[in-house]
């Protein structure tokens, strides 16, 4: 333990040397802290420096307390998995959905962020009845037959955090708090939509992202790629969880203990989704999990959104925990790496101290050649799906594929271009002079191509 210990001191503490770390980071072994510290700067405006009680916005993180705070009605006997979502929303209109599909991303829905970019009111902030009225006014096309495949989905979970509030008669940041949160001990955890209800907390960790024009790191409601962090700050369910280092450990060995929830309950939570085929996927009630051979059976969620990363990986076999929290974006490979570092040394493995690759930055180049890009591609891999090219500002190129949110493409050369923070590079071929014909995406050795359509 002490070795350990020592390890992943040198482990964190060489990163940061380096400028590398900035956010919190916990490990545990049999209920017992082996390390808990926090590095860098939770408020760039003043200099305020993180600490280990930090609270950070979780994101995705968030979606194994929405989860669970349907296993807590469902064992008060006042919803059942097999419930048809039509039960608690009258007018909800995609049959055959039931909330076990919601809870293993099996329902096949749309996700909401695009559809939501396409058919909000942008001059507001949204919220979960926003995204309920989306799905009935303009009943965007499944994905597919509910439990006939799997598809991550954050609008199951905006209608998770609905169907909770319906049942429980209360709103759903209040009934976490009070049905979950408060009864474990949780004090520093809170739903909290910081644009849409403003609420003060002592040692709040502000999340920044990098910008490739400037080379600093910037609030995201500053940068036009980012700034839909108000527009959807008002939505609940699928994120806005926020806690600390501490909590999330209390939950961790609630988790262990069995002491809030009955035991059968839990295995449904880690138990994986069954397909009508028969083939299971790696999901269960908000937990994505693995059978390792050599980690035993292990539990985790992630958690990404401009200017947080967020992770929590439990090894239920060997009792042991793994928590982080960032708040100034680093590029994913990096963080994954980092996370890894860690892994090995709670399993007595040798490990590397991770090298962090240069911050890109964009090229200063003529983007009047952005016009010739501009315009609508269809994916050789995927029919039904698109690329959007745009030019916002004069000077900015985005791009947007069907369903997902934007990503301004920033320029490496005239012709090829990054993803802020993401291993994705973008081609565009055209003669010169001439519009584009074609777009070729690479990512993680992969190619993908996409013809002009428009």
């Amino acid at each position: 333990m002490k070795a350990k210990r020592r390890q992943l001191q040198e482990l964190f503490e060489a990163l940061a040397d380096k400028g590398h770390m900035n956010g919190a980071v916990l490990a545990a072994q049999g209920g017992e802290i082996l390390y808990k510290s926090a590095f860098g700067v939770a408020d760039l405006a003043d200099g305020r420096k993180l600490t280990t009680g930090s609270v950070f916005e979780l994101a995705s993180l968030s979606k194994p307390f929405t989860a669970m705070g349907i296993v807590l009605l469902n064992e008060q006997g006042k919803l059942s998995y097999e419930d048809g979502v039509e039960r608690w929303i009258p007018d909800f209109p995609y049959p055959g959905v039931t909330i076990r599909h919601l809870l293993c991303h099996t329902s096949g829905l749309p996700d909401y962020m695009g559809l939501l970019f396409e058919h909000g009111d942008r001059s507001k902030i949204a919220d979960n009845g926003d995204v309920l009225r989306m799905l009935t006014e303009h009943r965007p096309p499944a994905y597919f037959v509910p439990n006939e495949s799997w598809a991550y989905s954050n609008t199951g979970y905006v209608l998770l955090a609905i169907i909770a509030e319906r049942v429980a008669g209360q709103p759903f940041h209040d009934y976490l708090r009070d049905s979950l949160f408060r009864p474990l001990g949780m004090d520093s955890t809170r739903i909290h939509n910081r644009r849409h209800r403003p609420a003060h907390i002592a040692d709040y960790a502000y999340g920044y992202v990098y910008d490739p024009h400037t080379g600093r790191h910037e609030l995201p409601d500053r940068m036009p790629e980012t700034d839909y962090v108000v527009f959807l700050d008002g939505i609940q369910g699928d994120g806005t969880v926020n806690s600390n280092l501490d909590d999330l450990f209390t939950f961790d060995r609630a988790l262990h203990e069995g002491s809030f929830v009955g035991k059968q309950a839990l295995e449904q939570v880690f138990t994986p989704v069954r397909l009508n085929n028969g083939d299971t996927f790696h999901y269960g009630f908000g937990w994505i999990l693995e059978q390792t051979n050599d980690r035993g059976r292990v539990v985790s969620h992630n958690g990404g959104w401009p200017g947080y990363a967020t992770s929590m990986k439990r090894y239920i076999d060997r009792d042991m925990t793994l928590i982080y929290f960032g708040n100034m974006e680093q590029q994913i490979e990096y963080e994954q790496a980092v996370l890894e570092a860690a892994e090995h040394i709670l399993f007595g493995e040798p490990f590397e101290i991770p090298e962090r690759a240069p911050d890109k930055k964009a090229a200063n180049i003529d983007t009047a050649v952005y016009g010739q890009y501009a315009g609508n591609y269809r994916f050789d891999s995927a029919a039904e799906m698109t690329a959007s090219i745009t030019i916002e500002s004069g000077d900015r190129l985005y791009l947007q594929i069907t369903g997902q949110v934007r990503f301004e493409l920033y320029p490496y050369s005239a012709t090829r271009f990054f993803v802020r923070n993401l291993p994705v590079e973008i081609e565009f071929v055209a003669e010169a002079g001439s519009q584009a014909e074609k777009l070729v995406i690479y990512q993680d050795g992969q190619t993908d191509s996409a013809l002009r359509i428009d």
